[in-house]
């Protein structure tokens, strides 16, 4: 029970933790102030009464003696029986008027006191009956049996001061504690949601330093820390950025080592195989046979090498601009596989677009399509890309088989994220409404641009 109890008072907000002890502190203080009310309130009501039962005595007694030296006791009594006020606290009753009354009953409800007010109070004895006595005979008795509206009601009026007292004191300790609870919990909010930004690599909104010293602290030690990992974030990328150049450049030296070095080779044996098997004689059919298989092979090594240096560095993208070039790539994949039906959506604002962030888009479409003819085993592929005013987005999706739910990307793709994270962009592979879809955001501004010091070196 203590341990539900707890749970419930965690999940709580801190308001509301704030204003239930204070809620608590004002039903308290009302208890607390009836019950020293209530204590108080027997021994003033009968010290307050105790005068007038002590005069009630002397009245009685001095009526006792003034009938007994009385020659006509009657005519006394009745004299001063006339003489009291029938307001009087203080009341003759005669002996024939039946047995005197135990009590004049006090909790009678005077006009504004509640019902429930007078019952929780408790009323002390007061009334008091002495007799009065002609020759030995019982006549009657002075009655003492005060009204006492005038103290109920003063007690209600002490009540309902006090409760006044603790509502105005326990709104006003409120009220100062909601403004600063407010004052306390603005800055906390914006701590907290800076370092949500920060938890997303959104290191650029900085938050606001302002609440008590504390909380100000700790927010420019958070803002310290976004700048830190901002430029940690920014290092990175540049690192990254020279990583790919230089992957590039290697690309590029080895492309060109294979189209200076290996393609004159391969030109140089065809166009031998060929003049050997125009100047073979008839009669050497023999030697025939293995010379179309070499004068295959080196076609076969030449479409193969081609491929390569298409893969290595896509010259052509310079010539024909990135959209053209797209579609010069899926033309190719179309002849690989017939069996797949490629749609295609390439915009051709993408031919504005040129250097590392060109070549990044092309590469990742041809690593996406690359994916989806080894593994997708898919009947139906879409590639579309299209540029905003802030990014580039390409998306490739598939029909085919999917993938775990926990699987990684392969070497491939993991290559494109790099690539892409180079230039601040993002690439996500997701499976949704049974296709499989790559898809890549890069950022056309400022962020794609390398910084100064990645310039420098």
């Amino acid at each position: 029970m203590r341990v539900r109890i707890g749970l419930m008072w965690k999940r709580l907000s801190f308001r509301t933790q704030l204003f239930v002890p204070l809620g608590l502190m004002f039903v308290a203080a009302l208890i607390m102030g009836f019950v020293l009310l209530q204590m108080f309130a027997t021994g003033q009501i009968a010290d307050e009464n105790e005068p007038g039962r002590t005069s009630a005595r002397a009245v009685a007694a001095a009526l006792n003696g003034a009938l007994g030296s009385s020659d006509n006791p009657q005519r006394t009594l009745d004299a001063f029986v006339q003489s009291l006020d029938s307001s009087s606290d203080i009341q003759f009753r005669p002996a024939d008027a039946g047995p005197p009354p135990s009590s004049r009953s006090p909790l009678q409800s005077p006009h504004g006191v509640p019902r429930w007010f007078i019952d929780l109070l408790t009323i002390p004895d007061i009334d008091g009956v002495f007799p009065v006595a002609v020759g030995g005979r019982h006549v009657g008795d002075i009655v003492f049996s005060p009204d006492q509206s005038a103290e109920l009601f003063e007690k209600w009026v002490g009540f309902l001061a006090l409760a006044c007292f603790v509502v105005v004191l326990t709104v006003l300790t409120a009220a100062i504690a909601y403004l600063i609870a407010g004052s306390a919990l603005r800055p906390l909010q914006y701590l907290g949601a800076g370092l949500t930004r920060m938890r997303g690599g959104n290191y650029d909104h900085l938050i606001p330093v302002m609440g008590p010293p504390e909380i100000r602290q700790s927010s420019e030690e958070a803002n310290a820390l976004a700048r830190t990992l901002r430029q940690l974030s920014q290092d990175n990328r540049d690192l990254l950025r020279r990583l790919v150049s230089l992957q590039d450049d290697e690309r590029r030296d080895l492309a060109r080592e294979l189209h200076d070095e290996l393609g004159p080779l391969l030109f140089s044996i065809r166009a031998n195989t060929v003049a050997l098997l125009e100047a073979m004689p008839p009669m050497m059919d023999s030697l025939g046979g293995p010379a179309q298989q070499v004068l295959q092979s080196v076609e076969a090594l030449q479409q193969t090498n081609r491929r390569i240096l298409d893969r290595l560095r896509p010259h052509y993208i310079q010539e024909l601009g990135l959209a053209k070039s797209i579609a010069t790539l899926l033309q190719n994949i179309r002849r690989q596989a017939p069996q797949i039906e490629f749609v295609a959506s390439i915009d051709p604002a993408l031919d504005r677009i040129d250097g590392l962030l060109s070549l990044t888009v092309y590469r990742v479409i041809q690593e996406g399509l690359t994916n989806v003819l080894r593994h997708a085993r898919a009947s139906r592929a879409h590639v579309e890309a299209y540029a905003t005013d802030q990014a580039l987005v390409v998306e490739i999706s598939d029909d085919g088989v999917g993938f775990a739910g926990d699987s990684a990307f392969g070497r491939g793709l993991t290559g494109m994220h790099e690539r892409v994270r180079a230039l601040s962009g993002s690439l996500q592979l997701l499976r949704a409404d049974g296709r499989t879809v790559v898809r890549c955001r890069l950022p056309i501004g400022q962020d794609a641009v390398p910084s100064a010091a990645a310039k420098a070196r």
